[in-house]
């Protein structure tokens, strides 16, 4: 199968069952809302070393928030529900209740939750003051331009994560070009987010290593500089650029749709083939075939 002049290698990418939250910061600018947001969601690109994945979905204009000032919506995704509250509680707390003029809601309706202002209200040292918004339950926290306004808990629902599309371009600043079209395509499909550096990783890994301290290590089967070297190598000749973009969603339609749209996207001229990572259908829950994926348009 091809796209324009792009193979599209008949395999699949295997996704793992994560779940997943959705944070709504507002402040008195969008400005101070995505500063919140991008300090929220740093160091947030893998389990692996992160203890959580994280990203910006959308901007929210303020007619779309529940204090009707500018927003913007964070998913959060984890492996348990308990690392879910954890990590929204840490990063709220030291991200976004520390940012001028921000306030935060829950942004998920589910029948599980976490608490999160139910936590940080002791930060106010006694002086928080409880606040019903409609549904809502709130905590008023006393800060020094006024208070942080934060909700008392937040939802949590089953998720999808690992979602992935590996690029393989004849040199770097092509399949660079491609890798951002493609991830300026999928960043318009709700509820899923791109956790990597502008939505991109080179550093792609596999299950394991020759050392054993390590659960992960370089995916030597797509460095075009082992390709000689490697036991098992997948890079063609005409390719020396390999890049990796990877999906995390609410659910598993929103992940193929967003892998759907990318491969359209970055199938460009100097993109030799697109194809998956995958570890031989054995740990992931959901394998996500990018022949069927295209096709299902």
């Amino acid at each position: 199968m091809k796209i324009n002049s792009t193979e599209i290698i008949d395999t699949f990418a295997e996704a793992f069952k994560m779940y997943g939250s959705r944070a709504i910061i507002t402040a008195e600018t969008k400005q101070w809302a995505m500063a919140a947001a991008q300090s929220m969601t740093g160091f947030a690109t893998s389990v692996i070393g992160c203890k959580c994945e994280a990203g910006i979905e959308q901007e929210l204009p303020a007619d779309k928030t529940l204090d009707k000032r500018p927003g913007v919506s964070v998913l959060l995704f984890a492996m348990d529900i308990e690392g879910i509250g954890k990590r929204l509680m840490e990063r709220i707390g030291q991200c976004v209740m520390t940012c001028p003029t921000t306030a935060c809601y829950n942004g998920l309706t589910s029948d599980n939750t976490v608490a999160v202002g139910g936590q940080l209200r002791y930060f106010g040292d006694g002086y928080q003051i409880s606040k019903v918004l409609g549904n809502h339950h709130l905590w008023r926290i006393p800060v020094m331009d006024g208070e942080f306004l934060v909700e008392e808990s937040f939802g949590v629902q089953d998720a999808v994560g690992g979602g992935n599309l590996l690029i393989l371009g004849k040199d770097q600043k092509t399949t660079l070009r491609a890798a951002n079209a493609a991830t300026k395509a999928m960043r318009e499909i709700p509820g899923i987010i791109l956790p990597f550096p502008n939505g991109v990783v080179r550093s792609g890994s596999k299950i394991g290593s020759k050392y054993k301290s390590l659960i992960a290590s370089t995916n030597d089967a797509y460095c075009p500089t082992l390709r000689g070297a490697a036991a098992t190598s997948l890079v063609p000749s005409t390719s020396n650029c390999v890049l990796e973009i990877v999906i995390d969603g609410l659910n598993i339609d929103a992940v193929e749709e967003a892998m759907r749209v990318g491969m359209q996207a970055a199938a460009k001229p100097g993109i030799k083939q697109i194809t998956a990572g995958n570890y031989g259908g054995n740990l992931g829950q959901f394998h996500l075939h990018l022949h069927k994926i295209i096709n299902s348009n």
